[in-house]
């Protein structure tokens, strides 16, 4: 089991941002779906379709983990918006444009996912980590798809 210090504390905080990050990329990622338009639109209404799909399954396995580790992870929108590094969807119908905001988003993830896995290893909370490098990883291979459909 893991180690509960203080830091444990810590570790709890750093999941429910990511909660909270998913929880608003969820709700970014419907926005796109349901407003994309353009030559584009069969592409990426199915793509982001696929993205909060796994992107609810990423918020369900965090917030449980959290429970797991006898945290509460916050399950207000309100709050969700005030924790997140994530920002709601900027207005916009074209696809390129969501793209790169999605590629933004997803680098800013895995950012302070890396974070999250050091900490973790630094408690010894090796599912912890693990969970956070598999949803790394995922987050990684989609980032590069979308810059390659950006022609990055």
């Amino acid at each position: 089991m893991a180690n509960t210090t203080t830091k444990a504390s810590s570790l709890t905080d750093v999941l429910d941002k990511q909660v909270a990050n998913f929880s608003v990329l969820y709700m970014k990622l419907h926005n796109f779906h349901w407003y994309v338009k353009g030559e584009h639109f069969f592409t990426l209404h199915v793509k982001f379709e696929e993205l909060y799909t796994e992107t609810t399954l990423h918020l369900d396995t965090i917030a449980e983990r959290m429970l797991s580790l006898r945290a509460i992870p916050t399950a207000s929108l309100q709050e969700h918006l005030n924790m997140a590094s994530i920002k709601e969807a900027k207005q916009s119908t074209d696809g390129k444009v969501m793209v790169e905001q999605l590629v933004n988003d997803f680098t800013l993830l895995c950012s302070e996912l890396t974070e999250g896995i050091q900490l973790a290893e630094d408690q010894k909370d090796q599912p912890t980590a693990d969970m956070l490098i598999t949803i790394r990883s995922s987050l990684e291979k989609h980032s590069w798809m979308l810059a390659a459909y950006l022609g990055k």
